[in-house]
């Protein structure tokens, strides 16, 4: 699979100096980090979930979770464990590509045992995401991914959430954080991302932001991404990919900006009367939130619908100006540091400051691609809109 593989190759050639790379279920741990991008969360008890999963793959999506805890009322457990059961039997029935699939379970015991009940469709999962991770909820979690992985015979991945009451309160956060790195370091090979639960964390204090805001306008949760990205997300080779928060508005007719926005004048560079068409369809505060995701040290999101997904992968492809940037900070002779202007001329890039930016920038550049000098965001959305 591959980001924007939806659209035609003869679409990606006019948009992307560099086209998004191949990448799969069996693709290294760091590529598969970069790559989950916009990863939608699904309720496992959806009757139709296999044919959902089919259909938001051919809209762009390539990771998604599908879930056993707080989606589903907790008599509709058994249920769902079964609805799983089924509907992998029948993906692996169909033979067709998946995106990357996990499965978000309540406790450690379901890990194994769904394994063992998915029988030769476990194939096609990628892992699970562990709930309200913390020291000592985590490794009961993180030691049953281990079995299963022996039982399946297969690589399997954990996406631990942070969301916890002992990482938002202050008088426990350190202690909480210094545990939690603890145990993730242990088991590095097997822990692909870090999520936020920040619902979770707003709704320790009764709290929801209204659909102008941003997690980040909410104080309290800024400190608490802020101090997670400072102990879990270092360049230095110790952190992990922490994915953003979920954004939790949407409209119920998802589609109604896809003519507004094909018909647009933004096409041709207003860029202003862009942002106000989006903000007619909710989109503006998601827009501003992924931006800053990316600006506090996040990669992807958690999105609990589709309407979400392309926004998320049209803001994660790397400019042209980005790329040549990070192409020059990394030039083999820039080893010894320096400063230099940038080929736009609009900048300067310090090579050792700005090193670690740059890996980062050239990963993203290989998972999501490269738009080409006169591409925009505009453009990526327009052309990832499917009918």
């Amino acid at each position: 699979m591959r980001h924007f593989g939806h659209i035609p190759p003869a679409e990606r050639a006019r948009l992307f100096h560099q086209e998004p790379c191949d990448f799969g279920a069996d693709s290294a741990a760091r590529t598969l980090a970069a790559a989950l991008g916009a990863t939608l969360y699904s309720p496992a008890t959806r009757p139709k979930l296999a044919d959902d999963v089919l259909k938001q793959a051919a809209r762009g999506v390539v990771s998604m979770v599908l879930c056993l805890e707080d989606s589903i009322d907790d008599a509709e457990v058994v249920d769902g464990e079964a609805n799983l059961v089924r509907q992998f039997a029948d993906l692996d029935a169909r033979g067709v590509e998946v995106p990357l699939l996990f499965i978000r379970v309540r406790t450690p015991e379901q890990i194994p045992d769904l394994v063992r009940r998915l029988g030769p469709a476990g194939r096609l999962l990628s892992g699970f995401v562990l709930p309200k991770f913390t020291d000592e909820r985590g490794v009961p979690f993180l030691e049953a991914l281990v079995t299963a992985e022996a039982t399946g015979g297969r690589r399997l991945f954990a996406m631990p959430v942070l969301e916890s009451p002992e990482l938002l309160h202050l008088e426990t956060r350190t202690e909480a954080l210094t545990g939690i790195a603890r145990t993730v370091d242990k088991y590095r090979d097997r822990v692909l991302a870090l999520r936020l639960g920040v619902t979770d964390f707003c709704s320790a204090y009764g709290l929801r932001r209204s659909p102008d805001m941003t997690a980040y306008d909410v104080r309290i949760v800024t400190s608490v991404i802020a101090d997670v990205v400072n102990v879990l997300g270092r360049s230095d080779g110790t952190g992990f990919t922490i994915t953003g928060p979920v954004w939790e508005y949407f409209r119920s007719q998802e589609r109604m900006f896809k003519p507004q926005l094909r018909r647009s004048p933004f096409l041709e560079g207003r860029a202003e009367e862009l942002r106000n068409a989006l903000i007619e369809h909710d989109l503006d505060g998601l827009l501003r939130e992924i931006e800053l995701d990316r600006a506090n040290g996040l990669m992807g999101k958690t999105c609990i619908h589709p309407s979400h997904v392309l926004p998320v992968h049209a803001l994660s492809v790397v400019s042209h100006e980005e790329f040549s940037d990070a192409q020059d900070i990394l030039r083999p002779e820039r080893g010894g540091g320096g400063v230099l202007r940038s080929a736009y001329t609009n900048k300067m890039n310090e090579v050792k400051p700005h090193r670690a930016w740059a890996e980062r920038t050239l990963l993203r550049a290989e998972v999501f691609g490269v738009a080409k000098e006169d591409i925009g965001f505009v453009e990526l959305l327009a052309a990832g809109l499917t009918d």
